[in-house]
């Protein structure tokens, strides 16, 4: 089975409406971080290119293109990813998908907390803080509530 990694969305900016918030330039910079560590991981050998999906809301977008130049991918919306969705949802999605290369969603808080919560502990109430512009990496056997385990977690303040 592939590995799935979460990525909650770089800085953004307030603002209203919610889905039209933007990315800071902090949160350009944070994002970048992580796009060229992610492409680093990549060039070594160490991940694969994952297929990259991301929540429609303008700051996951963003998030996530900066992502996909780094990695020479493209990107898929899913609509179902925005933060107060449910966390049942997606790991139902991720149950249907074929065998193939990671998954990589990227989307938001409380979003992204819960579902890791979900898929770990079994409840999404058991869910971790992600830093803006951190990436969960997980690997199950199934995408079941409490069957995955957390691999490894980074956030743009480990990286030089």
């Amino acid at each position: 089975m592939h590995d799935v990694l979460m990525m909650r969305h770089g800085e953004a900016g307030p603002g209203y409406p919610d889905h039209a918030r933007r990315l800071t330039p902090r949160g350009e910079l944070e994002t970048g971080k992580m796009a060229r560590w992610l492409a680093e991981q990549v060039v070594a050998g160490e991940m694969v290119v994952p297929r990259l999906y991301a929540s429609p809301y303008a700051r996951a977008q963003q998030t996530a293109l900066l992502l996909c130049d780094a990695l020479g991918t493209s990107l898929e919306t899913l609509d179902f990813i925005t933060p107060d969705d449910a966390p049942s949802a997606v790991s139902d999605w991720l149950l249907e998908q074929p065998e193939g290369p990671p998954i990589m969603l990227v989307s938001h808080m409380p979003l992204v907390g819960e579902l890791a919560g979900l898929l770990v502990e079994g409840s999404p109430a058991q869910g971790i803080g992600f830093p803006t512009a951190a990436i969960a990496e997980f690997e199950a056997d199934v995408w079941a509530a409490g069957c995955a385990q957390l691999k490894r977690f980074t956030q743009p303040s480990q990286l030089a």
